[in-house]
């Protein structure tokens, strides 16, 4: 997944350590957090584009 954007994100600091507990609830690193909610609200409002691809996979990358 060389293809994938940079986005440098500021947020409230309270709104970040909210986020990062959350993540951390259900085992996600607070970036795969970030934009799994973000791919939903994009669902919701209708707006998620049909060329996005698949979220990466959860974990740590199959050994050599």
């Amino acid at each position: 997944m060389n293809d994938r954007k940079q986005v440098l994100l500021r947020i409230d600091p309270t709104v970040h350590d909210a986020l990062a507990r959350w993540a951390a609830d259900e085992f996600r690193s607070l970036n795969a957090h970030i934009e799994m909610l973000l791919r939903r609200a994009l669902d919701d409002a209708g707006r998620m584009p049909k060329k996005a691809g698949p979220l990466p996979k959860r974990g740590r990358p199959p050994a050599a």
